[in-house]
């Protein structure tokens, strides 16, 4: 509990500092991670669990970072380039929030060692590794990327 208070910390400090900077871009990104933050903190409550924690911080963020990488796709094929440059400079910002990003020769390494480590032997097995790499590795990669290299690994 106490890193989410000290992510929560570094949005709040970012905010200040951006919004003290004049940094448009970053202030109105610090708010959207916020009020996302905030959101499934209410629904939480509504479900009478706890304030989000650490990973669902970083799933929050790498969604976020999924979202804008489309949005940037679809305003590039529309023609709307600025609008694609606004999405990577907000996806610039999220990052920095981020873990480091594993290399896809760390991913598959990371994968291989679950697989080896729970006993895995077919596609049945999926969830479990899923699971563990969740668990074990928030943030850090792209897990849609993991979950082929992980069914490729188990067929």
């Amino acid at each position: 509990m106490e890193t989410t208070i000290m992510l929560r910390d570094q949005f709040a400090n970012g905010l200040k500092t951006a919004m003290k900077a004049g940094d448009k871009r970053r202030t109105s990104t610090l708010r959207l991670i916020l009020a996302a933050i905030n959101d499934r903190d209410i629904a939480n409550r509504g479900l009478a669990k706890e304030p989000v924690v650490d990973e669902e911080i970083l799933a929050i963020l790498g969604k976020m970072v999924r979202q804008r990488e489309e949005s940037a796709k679809a305003f590039e094929e529309g023609g709307r380039i600025e609008l694609a440059q606004q999405e990577r400079e907000e996806i610039e910002i999220i990052r920095d929030f981020l873990p480091k990003q594993m290399s896809e020769s760390e991913v598959r390494e990371a994968c291989r060692n679950i697989i080896a480590e729970l006993g895995a032997s077919g596609l049945r097995d999926m969830g479990k590794c899923m699971n563990a790499l969740k668990e074990r590795y928030p943030g850090a990669m792209d897990f849609s990327k993991a979950s082929g290299i992980v069914k490729e690994m188990l067929q």
